[in-house]
């Protein structure tokens, strides 16, 4: 991917500016990387090459204790000491050169700040020398080492070059420490430049000339910004920052697995997404070369051939959700008065006090009496002392609270105010935090929550799944988002390929004798029973019929060993109609809100019934006389890939409160009953293994107190990569954290019940195309099917692989809407599929994962016909 080509009639940019941090200049085969990179560029784009380096790793931060600590004069000459003997055993061990010759000026140079006379007192001006030495000498290392590798590489000081300006409401700490600098250049300027050294440079980042002719620092993140600033100087053919990711990411990859590469933005979404938290680009080199004009690369120094991320001005204009993002160690300051109301200058005085404190506001909220803002300590002097010298101010002219720590979640993209309503579940995954500011920004790029800062360490995977889910993040435009984190670390050919395209002229038949039809591969189904088998830790473990009950699928769990779940008496009869034989102590019935006569059809065959409120014991007590129950309990808590799937918590129908549970367990005993196990299924999907520990720990507590438990049963919910991308359930990490509850409670027995990861991957349901029709640039493919033969796309937003079976070989095409036939707007299997370009009438499509919840909740909507079900068993 390559930036716009320079207007017409203008001049070519000679110079292309690259940028690498402290990692990237600590070790030999990493100054190998950036030698051969700058010959690239020279040989291949014909360019004039300047790099731009910060200071070897950690050197920075040992700069700034020197600093921190100026007053010791025994202790700052110590660390100087140190560095000066990192410096040459770097110099020496790794890169191969003679300290003496390569750095012995820079050297006693540093030394030398440790005797400054200024050094007493930390003057500004002697501590941006100290923090200015990491970059010259990282400099002057890497143009020794890359030309004694026979590179003609010449050393730029960057200070002739960057000038720092004064800014309004700069302080002497931040004219000095963290300086800005004009970065208006002209031909006269690029023509010295051109002149002042070889084709191929290297220059220092962090570091600028202030007016006094000294040293100014640009900050931290500096690097980035003076790499930005001779982009923008020189015009550049484009700046590229170099890291150990590759490039600029939907969301924090390393929080996120699933998080998308961002192939190409426009510098205002960069900008924001710099802004609000992402760490791989500092927000200040963006402005420069958006004024400029210059593109911005981002690119991974280990991986120098992949493409990474693209910021300049032609960037597809793509609404949506491009990232969210999140910053922790913010601050609040609620300010009150009733007196507020239609006064005037009331704000005036109050952001004058936090001017006067060199605090600079981020977010605003306000309503009728009451402006709360909030201090990112990123951009702020922010410290206890700071904070009791405002609030001592602010009390003047209101009451005051400040709230911390916080954290602030925001989510990034053009167009935000257009997609609220496709945010339901963000607002309700919101819903379930403390949520203390919601900032929508005028320019409508970004929408901000301000929460209490412990959140849950899945929440923003959770909230990025929802947003791609729900379509506000359309990470099917190619233009915009690219492959995901996880799959950069595997290859593609890593992947087992799924059973389907191995029996793809099975299917294909089949759907010859009509459509909409679902197809069970059996083999995959005793594949996953037998990995759940050999999950050691668990003592029984049934199958949640409710999630297919096909005969072929139930009698193919009995023979591996299996028990079956029932959430209902018609459950009951289908299963022991298929399996006459089978033994009533295999099942457990757990209905929900039943009425008497299928607990008694339920208690008539012998099976293990489940009560989940006080209401059938005290409504129909006699049922239970003399009979062994289990209890379902609600921890209190729910969790899954969606909230209508979550079975857990206040909202949810589901389980006894575990308040209530004293006031049972007396029901019971005065009806008779013992309570012999308890029980909680919290939600689906769920990819967490530490959960069911959570679940078990929180049952075994209550069982203790009720002391005739016997078995305690933490449900299913095991998640399931619907995804080809997604990482697949860790079932090692599920039996390890299994085998860890069975060690601290071996008294209980430990059963299972999962239902979608026996059979989900197993089920697909093939379709016919109907209709290919464009309607004002959005492509649809209609099938024959919809929300009446697979309804959770529908119910739960829920995303499945659709391909076309008949074009399996031909490339993706344009993006399109996958729709069915049934009058409803919401009747949609999927958005933004790439199918092949040629797809036509009477293609096949085959929707992956479908074996669990689909032909079981197929319906006559529309009076269709429900889909027929075959099986594979080959």
């Amino acid at each position: 991917m390559t930036p716009a080509a320079p207007v017409a009639g203008a001049p070519a940019p000679d110079w292309i500016v690259l940028k690498f941090g402290g990692t990237s200049v600590s070790r030999r085969h990493r100054w190998d990387t950036i030698g051969e990179l700058m010959k690239r560029r020279a040989s291949e784009e014909g360019a004039k090459v300047l790099v731009v380096v910060s200071a070897v790793s950690g050197v920075t931060n040992e700069l700034q204790a020197v600093c921190d600590g100026h007053a010791d004069a025994a202790g700052t000459a110590a660390r100087l000491d140190a560095l000066v003997a990192r410096h040459r055993e770097f110099c020496r061990d790794e890169l191969g050169l003679d300290p003496d010759v390569v750095l012995g000026e820079r050297l006693a140079a540093l030394r030398a700040l440790a005797d400054d006379p200024r050094r007493a007192a930390g003057d500004l001006a002697w501590q941006a020398e100290v923090l200015a030495q990491g970059e010259l000498l990282s400099s002057t290392l890497g143009v020794a080492y890359l030309r004694s590798q026979g590179l003609d590489v010449g050393w730029t000081d960057s200070r002739e070059w960057l000038r720092a300006q004064a800014l309004p409401n700069q302080n002497e700490w931040s004219r000095r420490l963290s300086a800005s600098c004009d970065f208006e250049g002209d031909a006269a300027l690029r023509a010295r430049f051109d002149a002042a050294g070889p084709a191929l440079r290297i220059a220092q980042g962090f570091i600028a000339r202030a007016p006094d002719a000294g040293t100014a620092i640009l900050g931290r993140g500096g690097s980035d910004t003076s790499a930005a600033y001779f982009g923008a100087l020189l015009k550049a053919r484009r700046v590229e920052i170099w890291t150990d990711v590759p490039g600029m990411f939907s969301a924090n990859p390393r929080q996120v697995p699933d998080a998308r590469l961002l192939s190409r933005l426009d510098y205002a979404e960069a900008q924001e997404i710099a802004t609000t938290g992402a760490k791989v680009l500092h927000p200040r080199c963006i402005h420069p070369c958006r004024e400029s004009r210059v593109p911005l690369w981002i690119r991974d120094t280990t991986r120098p051939d992949m493409p990474g991320t693209v910021i300049d001005a032609s960037a597809a204009t793509v609404p949506g959700v491009k990232a969210i993002s999140s910053r922790r160690g913010i601050v609040l300051v609620s300010m009150e008065t009733i007196g507020m109301w239609q006064q005037v200058g009331f704000l005036s005085d109050v952001f004058e006090r936090f001017k006067a404190h060199g605090l600079s506001v981020d977010l605003i909220g306000s309503s009728e009496a009451n402006v709360t803002v909030s201090l990112d300590p990123s951009d702020n002097l922010v410290s206890t002392n700071v904070l009791d010298a405002l609030c001592a101010d602010l009390a003047q002219v209101c009451r005051v609270k400040v709230i911390a720590p916080c954290a602030a979640v925001t989510l990034v993209g053009r167009g935000m105010r257009s997609l609220l309503h496709k945010l339901s579940d963000v607002w309700a995954e919101f819903g379930r935090e403390r949520v203390h500011l919601i900032s929508q920004s005028s320019n409508d790029l970004n929408l901000t929550f301000v929460l209490d800062e412990g959140l849950d360490d899945d929440m923003l995977a959770r909230l990025h799944a929802l947003l791609a889910q729900s379509g506000a993040m359309p990470v099917t435009e190619t233009a915009v988002f690219g492959p995901s984190w996880r799959s950069l670390g595997k290859p593609v050919d890593a992947r087992p390929a799924p059973w389907w395209q191995q029996r793809r002229d099975a299917l294909l038949a089949l759907a010859a004798e009509g459509t909409p039809r679902y197809a069970y591969h059996l083999p995959t189904v005793r594949e996953r029973a037998r990995e759940l088998m050999s999950v050691a830790a668990v003592d029984r473990r049934f199958f949640a019929l409710k999630a297919n009950p096909h005969p072929a699928i139930l009698r193919t769990l009995e023979a591996e060993g299996f028990g079956f779940e029932c959430v209902s008496a018609g459950e009951l009869a289908h299963l022991f109609e298929v399996l006459p034989k089978l033994a009533p102590d295999r099942v457990l019935f757990t209905p929900s809100f039943a009425p008497r006569a299928e607990f008694e059809a339920a208690l008539a065959r012998g099976v293990h019934v489940t009560l989940d409120s006080l209401a059938p014991l005290t409504q129909w007590p006699g049922l239970f006389q003399g009979r062994d129950i289990v209890l379902r309990v609600d921890p209190g808590f729910g969790q899954g890939h969606h909230e209508k799937v979550r079975t857990g918590g206040k909202d949810a129908k589901f389980g006894l409160a575990a308040a209530d549970v004293p006031a049972f367990v007396a029901a019971a005993r005065a009806a008779g009953a013992r309570v012999a196990g308890l029980h909680a299924h919290i939600g689906s999907g769920i990819h967490d293994a530490r959960h069911w520990h959570t679940v078990y720990a929180s049952l075994a507590a209550i069982a203790e107190g009720i002391g005739t438990v016997s078995f305690i049963d933490v449900g299913g919910g095991l998640g399931v990569a619907y995804d080809p991308e997604a990482e697949p359930f860790d079932l090692a990490a599920y039996g390890a954290a299994l085998a860890e509850l069975k060690a601290a409670y071996p008294q209980y027995a430990l059963w299972v019940e999962p239902g979608r990861y026996l059979v989900a991957e197993a089920g697909a349901l093939l379709l016919s195309v109907t209709q290919v029709v464009d309607k004002q640039g959005q492509r649809r493919v209609g099938a024959d099917g919809g929300m009446n033969a697979l309804m959770r796309p529908a119910l739960y937003g829920a995303w499945h692989e659709i391909v076309n079976l008949t074009r399996l070989a031909e490339p993706p095409g344009a993006p399109c809407d996958v729709v069915g036939p049934v009058c409803e707007s919401s009747d949609v299997l999927g958005r933004q599929r790439r199918l092949p370009d040629a797809t036509a009438e009477g293609d096949v499509l085959l929707v992956g994962h479908a074996g669990a919840y689909g032909a079981v909740m197929a319906n006559r909507y529309n009076l269709r016909a429900l889909p027929q079900e075959d099986v594979l068993d080959d």
